[in-house]
C-alpha cells in the first residue's frame, strides 16, 4: 500500500505568455489548472502507471473541494483532513524563451490538533507493506521536524518511507533515516554546505555517505545531466532522455512516483532505473503538472542508457 502525504497541496495554475512584462500588462495565451502539491502529483502518476495509492494531508475551502473532486474523477482514493482557510493556488508563468516565474501562496494555517489528527490517521495506515511518501513543503505553522516524527512513527510499526523535501525539513528528516530519498543536485549541495556545482563523483560520495546512515536507496535527479541511483552494490547514472520538453515542473514528482511504484511491485534495480528515467522524461513533455501517459513511459523505458559507476 502506498500513502502519499501532501501537507501543503495546491491548485497549480499554469499560464503561458510570450514574455513577462513586469509592472505592465501581460496577455495570457493559455491557462491550465491541475490538482497539485508534490504528493498529489505522485498519486496521479502512480495511477497513470497502473498502481494505486491513498492521498492524504490537509485540504480547505473551494480549492480543496476542487482537488478532492479531481482525485475522485481519476479514481484515486483520498483521505484528507479538512481545515479552515483556503488551500493555496500556485501560479507558474511560462515564457516562450523557457523562463518560468513561480508565485506560490503560503496556504492555510494548520493548528496542533490538526497535526495530531493527521498523525493518528497515519498511525492507522502504518504497518508492514505500507510505503509513506512525504513530499514537498509544509505549512509555515507546522514544526519543521514533522517529517522526522512521521518517519519514526512509520518505522515503529514496520512501514517504510520515501522522502522528497529540501532545506531544514530535509536535514531533520535524515535524523530518522527514511528508507528512500530523492534529492536533486542543489539539495545535496545545500545539505553538504557546498557553494559550488559538485561533480558526479562528489555526488556519488555524498550518496554513499547517506547509505552509510542506513538509507537504502538514494536517487539523485540532476536535471539535464540525467539522474543517479545509488544502492548498496548498485551505483548507476543515466543521461537524460531526449524528448520535446514543455516544462520541467513535475519531473521530480514523476520520479518519486516511479520509485514508489517500483517498490510496491518489487521491481529489480534495472527495471526501477528505467521506470524512473522514463517517467521523469515523460513528465517534462506534459503541460502543467499532468502525469505522463503510460504508453509514452513504456516507449521511453527502451531508450534509457544505464552507466555503471564504480562500486565499493
Amino acid at each position: 500500500m502506498i500513502v502519499t502525504v501532501t501537507m501543503n497541496p495546491a491548485i497549480d495554475k499554469t499560464v503561458e505568455i510570450p514574455s513577462l512584462n513586469p509592472g505592465g500588462l501581460n496577455r495570457i495565451q493559455k491557462v491550465e489548472f491541475d490538482a497539485g502539491g508534490k504528493g498529489i502529483n505522485v498519486s496521479k502518476t502512480i495511477k497513470e502507471l497502473g498502481g494505486e495509492s491513498i492521498a492524504t494531508g490537509f485540504l480547505g475551502g473551494n480549492a480543496g473541494r476542487t482537488i478532492e473532486h479531481v482525485l475522485k474523477e481519476k479514481e484515486i482514493q483520498s483521505d484528507f483532513i479538512w481545515v479552515d482557510g483556503e488551500t493555496r493556488t500556485n501560479t507558474k508563468v511560462f515564457e516562450e524563451n523557457g523562463a518560468v516565474t513561480e508565485l506560490n501562496e503560503p496556504g492555510p494555517k494548520i493548528c496542533a490538533s490538526q497535526v495530531e489528527e493527521l498523525m493518528e490517521k497515519l498511525r492507522n495506515y502504518a504497518k508492514e507493506g505500507t510505503l509513506f511518501i512525504l513530499a514537498g513543503s509544509i505549512p509555515v505553522s507546522v514544526d519543521k521536524a514533522i517529517y522526522e516524527k512521521i518517519i519514526r512513527l512509520a518505522h515503529e510499526r514496520g512501514a517504510k518511507v520515501l522522502m522528497d523535501a529540501d532545506g531544514e525539513v530535509f536535514r531533520n528528516s535524515l535524523k530518522a533515516v527514511p528508507d528512500i530519498i530523492k534529492p536533486n543536485r542543489a539539495e545535496l549541495e545545500e545539505y553538504a554546505g557546498i557553494d559550488y556545482r559538485v561533480s558526479d563523483e562528489e555526488l556519488l560520495e555524498m550518496a554513499r555517505g547517506l547509505l552509510a546512515k542506513g538509507i537504502k536507496t538514494v536517487a539523485v535527479s540532476m536535471g539535464k545531466s540525467g539522474a543517479m541511483l545509488v544502492r548498496e552494490g548498485y551505483e548507476v547514472k543515466c543521461p537524460a532522455l531526449s524528448v520535446k520538453a514543455h516544462s520541467t515542473v513535475g519531473a521530480g514528482d514523476a520520479m518519486v512516483a516511479a520509485l514508489a511504484y517500483a517498490w510496491n511491485e518489487k521491481l529489480g534495480n534495472e527495471e526501477t532505473v528505467r521506470l524512473c528515467m522514463a517517467s521523469s522524461a515523460g513528465a517534462v513533455t506534459t503541460v502543467g503538472t499532468k502525469p505522463p501517459a503510460k504508453e509514452l513511459v513504456d516507449t521511453l523505458k527502451e531508450q534509457v542508457i544505464i552507466e555503471r559507476m564504480e562500486c565499493r
